[in-house]
């Protein structure tokens, strides 16, 4: 059976469409391009695996200009978008785009590589980004001792930062809100960033691709996709929240409710939205180099560099 004839499960066209026998075909993220140590480049970057049996791994992107220095960078734990089942770290979008950010803001970024529906169904994608999180925060790093040289040698333990876009934007605020209720080794968020985050909303039917990556789901009742349903959000331990929103984008909404709800609910710390006229979901990703993109890329950067307030 080719795949004209074949049933269709879900499609997210032109990205993405999976078969109900099985067969899932990608046609985002899925091609890798190599890590870099080109001395010309700003950046250096290398891949890692995190755990093994899972295929849990990452790659790590340092400005190149802190190889040869004693400073101390900001720590940025980075999460791709692509609705749970689709994207990579290693695809040319995701690598220029993080290896960008880090020459840009002047930071060490470990771009994780989750598992991906259908062939991995939520919570797997939380449960390798957790792992690939407590990697990072893995107590000897702290001393000059842990997994990975570049962040034994040039993280500042005391500024780690966590973003995503898109999906990737939906597990930054699961993971923070992990780190709120389980030790990560005495590290303290310093901030969160999500851009176009993927939610869902309050009384209101979840979509297609959240019951394809996540079958079990109790609904819009269910925290992971509608951080607004939870009562414990104001728990969230981390001092600054930068939220991200596309005028065009159809999660616009949806990024407004996180901002407005956390906003509201007694959370103790500062957030901020930024909303980008006139764009779409992921414009930045896509048109890297336009003016709005740029901008947006240097709002981030700003976050990661600030101190304490906005």
């Amino acid at each position: 059976m080719d795949s004209k004839t074949r049933a269709i499960a879900h499609e997210f066209l032109p990205y993405f469409r999976a078969y109900r026998d099985g067969h899932v075909e990608r046609f985002f993220g899925s091609h890798k391009v190599p890590a870099s140590m080109d001395s010309s480049n700003a950046v250096f970057s290398k891949d890692v695996v995190i755990v093994p049996e899972k295929g849990v791994s990452a790659r790590i992107f340092i400005p190149s200009a802190a190889i040869k220095t004693n400073q101390k960078l900001p720590l940025l734990v980075y999460y791709h978008g692509g609705g749970f089942f689709m994207g990579s770290p290693f695809c040319s979008t995701y690598h220029n785009y993080v290896g960008s950010l880090s020459a840009k803001a002047n930071v060490i970024v470990v771009s994780v590589d989750y598992r991906l529906a259908p062939e991995h169904l939520v919570p797997a994608a939380y449960e390798d980004s957790w792992a690939a999180l407590t990697w990072v925060a893995y107590p000897f790093n702290i001393n000059g001792h842990g997994y990975e040289a570049w962040l034994n040698d040039h993280a500042d333990f005391a500024r780690v930062f966590l973003a995503g876009d898109s999906a990737g934007g939906n597990i930054v605020h699961n993971m923070a809100f992990q780190v709120s209720f389980q030790d990560l080794n005495g590290i303290q968020l310093a901030g969160i960033c999500l851009v176009q985050p993927y939610f869902g909303r309050n009384d209101e039917v979840v979509d297609k691709c959240w019951v394809f990556v996540c079958p079990n789901t109790s609904g819009y009742n269910d925290v992971r996709i509608n951080p607004a349903a939870d009562s414990r959000l104001m728990s969230l331990r981390c001092p600054r929240v930068l939220v991200c929103v596309a005028e065009k984008d159809n999660l616009r909404d949806r990024g407004l409710l996180y901002y407005e709800t956390l906003k509201n609910c007694g959370w103790a710390g500062e957030i901020e939205i930024v909303e980008t006229e006139g764009e779409d979901h992921v414009f930045h990703l896509f048109n890297p180099d336009s003016e709005k993109a740029v901008a947006l890329m240097d709002k981030l950067a700003s976050f990661l560099n600030q101190d304490n307030v906005f």
